[in-house]
């Protein structure tokens, strides 16, 4: 049977305690390591015999004592690096690997080893030099937690947004970066529970923002972000970090009016589409359509509208979505503006009244 199995014995590293078994059926490699070298030679002998055909009755073979717990050398799941010195230039990454840590390492990019971990559960890249991620990032199906904190990132693809990452991630960090804006697919990543973007150049959150249900912890603080998403309201989360955003002041009273009285026939089919839940497409729309379809705006009254609508900023209380807020300046204030939008000036009209009783 071994003459039949065995097909190959690499045997270079012999003085080392290290040989490699390569067998036919199943077509698999046994590595032997941290042998005792005289044993191992001699058992090395005994195969390449059996191998050969020829006796192995007169070889003194020692009798098999079964392996202790402790000399059985477990797959290992864990690795940090956190020093350029440290990385690994040349040898791989244990594909056993569940929690990777490379800090500090001055990477310029993902590593293409570490894409090949399809076991990683927690993936740390802080303080690198990453400029961008490379969309085989969302092939790693296990990953729950992924730490971009202090690179410099400009972006966050759509692409990810839409990879095997929209079930599995439930912490992302990407602090101090310099990111500008999020694609409307973030939203789409609804296993998140902590969300961490402070000290990037954020001008605006995912208008679909109230789509991620289970976020329980967001800070954005020190963006530039003017005001909130109508979305926002639809949050409910444990903590909320906002501060140092220049939010503008809001005046109901001053409306961007964007209306277009009559309506086109586009606005038209586009709100009864939304209101009327009617299925859609790119096989039976336009891209472009599909993606105004997508951010429609709600009205107060609870329509739709599309590229016609009156909009305001509004106070709100960030206690309404959050139990702990951390203030949003330093005079104490735990308010900040947020999108409002009317489908009509019917709708308009009818807060303003309310508006200006209540004050």
């Amino acid at each position: 049977q071994v003459q039949q199995n065995v097909e190959r014995l690499f045997t270079r590293f012999v003085e080392e305690g290290k040989a490699t078994v390569r067998l036919r059926e199943p077509a698999v490699d046994l590595c032997l390591s941290k042998a005792n070298v005289i044993n191992l030679k001699t058992f090395l002998s005994a195969v390449r015999l059996a191998h050969q055909g020829n006796d192995t009755g007169a070889l003194p073979l020692s009798p098999l004592v079964p392996a202790k717990n402790s000399d059985v050398e477990k797959p290992k799941t864990k690795m940090i690096i956190t020093s350029r010195r440290d990385y690994p230039l040349t040898k791989s990454f244990p594909f056993s690997l569940e929690h990777l840590q490379t800090s500090y390492c001055k990477l310029a990019r993902v590593d293409s080893r570490v894409l090949c971990l399809r076991k990683l559960r927690k993936l740390d890249l802080s303080h690198n030099h990453i400029k961008q991620l490379p969309a085989t990032l969302g092939d790693l199906v296990c990953l729950q937690e992924l730490d971009l904190h202090d690179n410099h990132l400009e972006a966050f693809s759509g692409a990810l947004c839409s990879s095997g990452l929209q079930k599995s991630l439930q912490l992302l960090d990407l602090s101090q970066n310099q990111i500008q804006a999020l694609p409307l697919e973030f939203c789409q990543l609804r296993g998140l529970v902590q969300l961490r973007l402070d000290d990037n150049a954020l001008l605006r959150l995912p208008c679909r923002i109230g789509q991620l249900s289970r976020l329980r912890f967001l800070s954005a603080a020190r963006n530039k972000l003017p005001f909130l998403p109508c979305d926002f309201r639809k949050l409910s989360l444990e903590n909320l970090d906002l501060f140092g955003n220049p939010f503008e002041q809001p005046n109901p009273l001053v409306p961007n009016i964007q209306l277009k009285i009559p309506l086109t026939l586009l606005e038209c089919a586009a709100r009864a589409t939304v209101n009327h839940r009617i299925p859609y497409g790119c096989h039976l729309l336009p891209s472009h359509l599909c993606k105004d379809l997508e951010v429609a705006k709600t009205c107060r009254c609870g329509s739709s509208c599309l590229s016609s609508f009156i909009q305001i900023t509004v106070t709100m209380n960030l206690h309404h979505v959050a139990h702990t807020v951390v203030l949003v300046d330093n005079m104490g204030g735990t308010e900040a503006p947020v999108l409002c939008y009317f489908c009509s000036l019917d709708c308009y009209s009818q807060f303003l009244d309310r508006h200006l009783q209540s004050n």
